[in-house]
């Protein structure tokens, strides 16, 4: 599924004015590349928090009317809208995306294609209720519409949903608010879903509670949703939304294999703008084929037992990153403000979005958050590592047992640590611990060849520059196009 997260920090390849902004206007021809130029199979369209095209599917029938003849949009490709959470955000943008769907079916019907919108993405879902109100009122809407424009036929009135689970906390009681989910839809609807795709955040929780407790979390979930599958026997088909840098998933065509092995049982992954402009493109194509055909596997399945370990695990090392975070993120309101724009988005803040608020430090976008520090030459998977160097030698084995890759991400992002920054910005306590787990883990971090040199004192000159916000955009592209991603 490609996704329209702007983390590149590259151009995109099709882009013909090549300043690496893409306008809603250019999110119409991005579909249709990642189509037909890159093979993906899915594209989810953001409604949340974002300008919007609400023409996208009459511009896709009548600028690519043969290639949709030959690669049907709701067969052979999705277009899945990613919705407004109107208990967070306000609801226009939702009423607008419902409608769009009901249309689409109109013109679609007109052409003799199939049905192609019938699933929408549910962000932040916390409860069973929401779920089953998102569907209740297309269903009024649909009805509405078609006792109004009755010389139309009657529109489908029936949406699937995927639920869109990101905390932590959402993540590990997800299969209880499932369980409910599927009895209030047996009311609503006289039967049980078909299916249910199952989205599991993995960018935004990093944010939230750190590195390790969201890995360990999205494997409790992976495990729960195989267990109620098994207990419903209702198929579930789990969705990852991971980024390039290991921070927000390390998903990325040269860690691809690696990926898959770590996060078996999956359906569906997110490539988002990083994953598909910042590396080469015979890469992107190789991966995204890569993860088409590959053989299906099964997740994970967790005991009780080491189920409770995890648990403790998460709240170790999200206490652990809290920590950290609120010594650095204070200090770097300037570098966040500098951020480069990828997207046409809503402010954030007010009316037309939310913020994201640990106690009393408020935080941007996971892709700003995540590119910033980065930039500053702290890479955020080390703010929780106090929690391995806290480990006793059955717990370290439990993490390496259920985080794979994590001594892995842990050499990735340690190539670009920067310690005078750090110890500019957190005082010697964060360097004492990793230093800790580095020995723990036999490992020595930071700048070693030519390029992670020239990396490390791009970062010093991000950090020295406070005042000037557009040398640090500057900076943060330059640091970016070397990590081959913003954020």
């Amino acid at each position: 599924m490609a996704t329209q997260h702007p983390d590149n920090a590259r151009a995109p390849y099709w882009e013909r004015d090549g300043d690496g902004f893409v306008s809603s206007h250019e999110e119409t021809e991005e579909c249709v590349e990642a189509f037909q130029g890159l093979g993906v199979e899915e594209f989810m369209w953001d409604w949340e928090g974002k300008f919007t095209d609400e023409a996208v599917v009459d511009r896709l029938f009548h600028h690519y009317l043969s290639y949709f003849k030959k690669n049907p949009l709701g067969l052979k490709k999705r277009l899945t809208f990613r919705i407004p959470n109107i208990w967070e955000e306000k609801g226009y943008s939702l009423i607008r995306s419902l409608m769009v769907i009901l249309t689409s079916e109109d013109f679609a019907r007109d052409l003799n294609f199939p049905i192609p919108l019938f699933e929408v993405i549910l962000p932040m879902t916390e409860n069973a209720k929401q779920l089953i109100f998102i569907q209740k009122s297309f269903r009024e809407l649909a009805q509405l519409k078609s006792k109004m424009f009755s010389k139309f036929r009657k529109n489908t009135e029936y949406i699937n949903i995927i639920p869109l689970f990101e905390g932590v906390d959402t993540q590990i009681n997800a299969k209880k608010i499932l369980k409910e989910y599927i009895g209030l839809h047996k009311k609503s609807f006289g039967r049980n879903p078909s299916y249910l795709r199952v989205f599991i955040a993995r960018s935004d929780p990093a944010m939230v509670s750190g590195l390790v407790g969201t890995v360990l979390a999205n494997k409790i979930i992976l495990s729960d949703l195989r267990e109620l599958e098994e207990e419903t026997k209702i198929p579930f088909y789990p969705i990852l939304g991971a980024g390039s840098l290991p921070f927000r998933g390390g998903l990325n065509p040269l860690a691809i294999k690696d990926f898959d092995r770590e996060y078996p049982g999956l359906s569906t992954i997110t490539i988002q703008s990083a994953f598909r402009y910042d590396y080469p493109l015979p890469r992107v194509r190789e991966a995204v084929k890569f993860y088409n055909t590959k053989s299906p596997k099964y997740s994970e399945r967790i005991s009780k037992n080491e189920r409770r370990k995890l648990i403790k695990l998460i709240y170790l090392f999200e206490q652990k990153y809290r920590k950290s975070l609120d010594k650095i993120t204070p200090k770097l309101k300037v570098v966040f403000a500098s951020f480069p724009k990828r997207r046409e988005r809503h402010l954030h803040i007010g009316l037309l979005s939310y913020g994201r608020k640990i106690n009393k430090t408020i935080l941007p976008r996971a892709i700003t958050f995540t590119g910033s520090l980065y930039s500053v030459g702290i890479p955020p998977e080390f703010l929780d590592i106090e929690g391995l160097a806290t480990l006793k030698s059955n717990d370290l084995m439990l993490l390496n047992k259920y985080y794979k890759n994590y001594t892995n991400h842990l050499n990735q992002a340690g190539k670009f640590l920067n310690f005078e920054n750090l110890r500019k910005l957190s005082g010697a306590a964060i360097e004492k611990f990793i230093k800790k787990g580095a020995n723990i883990l036999q490992i020595k971090w930071g700048a070693k060849n030519k390029d992670e040199i020239r990396y490390k004192k791009l970062t010093t000159k991000v950090l020295g520059s406070q005042g000037n916000t557009k040398k640090i955009k500057s900076l943060i592209i330059q640091t970016g196009i070397i990590r081959k991603s913003l954020g």
